[in-house]
């Protein structure tokens, strides 16, 4: 009997301690969340946190977020990667609600998503009007781009060799005077962005015959429907390896309807520290559009490579790697 009681008191002792410790954790808790500079998310992101790094639903964007991600983590930064997320609208989505904090994007086509009355074609000018047109469309959520890298993609229309030949093509100003025998093949969103059907339009006065929405970034379906001539011309970006495999043909653009497209992070600054901001643009400092060739022609071309695997090992000849 004594010793029972002895047992109850101890354990009475231990329950009073296990409290105790309870409280004492919970005001600390407390005290954390209740830091007047922000909240717990914009505290770890300024001592190191760890970020997410997105990507849009085509190969050269997963392998350019594969770079910034093993480049953030090789410099102690911890990064994820969230690839295949969707289109512009979709990623810039995620980055405002913060499921991610990192996308690669291309600076004029950002421009005009954020600001479709934006007027400015160089390279130098766009980079400048997007910190005003981003603040403009997400007033309440701090995105940024980082410096601009030397690298560039841009969307172009492209046909095959027997159709150049068979219409007199080398210019968009050539197809506009058959384009209503033409169908074109792109992206659904080419049909309301600034630079697809409507810029067709207002720049050429071209409105295609027909339009086959489809949504593999200039793949390999775009590909196979313009080689059999289900399209006659197609949305595809200039560092896609098929067109120079294929002896494609890309009109020239004299209205500047793409518009430069140098390749850039987009950031939400209130996850994003300043030294993976530092190590995304030592990243763009040194990534060239013959890079995005090669990488493209590694991960879309015959060899079909991971483009993690061709991530790391552009990161290692960079000496990016850690």
């Amino acid at each position: 009997m004594k010793n029972l009681s002895v047992r109850r008191a101890r354990r009475r002792a231990l329950m009073g301690l296990a409290g105790g410790l309870t409280a004492a954790l919970a005001l600390t808790a407390c005290g954390a969340n209740s830091d007047p500079q922000g909240d717990p998310q914009e505290s770890a992101a300024a001592e190191g946190g760890s970020v997410v790094v997105g990507s849009a639903d085509f190969p050269e964007s997963q392998i350019v977020a594969e770079i910034y991600a093993g480049a953030l983590n090789a410099a102690g930064v911890e990064a994820t990667t969230k690839l295949n997320i969707g289109s512009r609208e979709i990623y810039y989505t995620a980055l405002e609600d913060g499921s991610v904090d990192i996308v690669p994007d291309y600076s004029g086509n950002l421009l005009l998503f954020a600001d479709p009355e934006a007027t400015a074609e160089s390279a130098e000018d766009i980079v400048a009007a997007l910190p005003d047109a981003l603040s403009a469309k997400s007033p309440d959520v701090k995105l940024e781009v980082l410096e601009p890298s030397k690298a560039e993609s841009k969307d172009a229309l492209v046909v095959t060799a027997a159709t150049a030949e068979k219409f007199d093509l080398t210019s968009i100003e050539d197809l506009a005077k058959v384009c209503d025998q033409i169908t074109i093949g792109a992206p659904s969103t080419f049909q309301e962005r600034a630079y697809g059907l409507p810029g067709l339009k207002a720049k050429y006065n071209c409105e295609p015959g027909g339009f086959e929405a489809i949504n593999d970034g200039g793949g390999d379906i775009t590909l196979n429907a313009l080689l059999d001539d289900t399209v006659q011309a197609a949305d595809i970006y200039t560092t896609t390896p098929s067109i120079e495999d294929n002896d494609l043909v890309v009109l020239e653009d004299p209205e500047d309807n793409f518009i430069a497209q140098q390749v850039l992070p987009l950031i939400n600054t209130d996850t994003v520290n300043e030294d993976a901001r530092n190590v995304l643009n030592e990243v763009s400092a040194q990534l060239t559009t013959d890079d995005l060739l090669a990488l493209n022609r590694e991960v879309s071309g015959e060899e079909k490579r991971n483009p993690a695997d061709a991530a790391a090992d552009w990161l290692a000849e960079k000496n990016l790697a850690g």
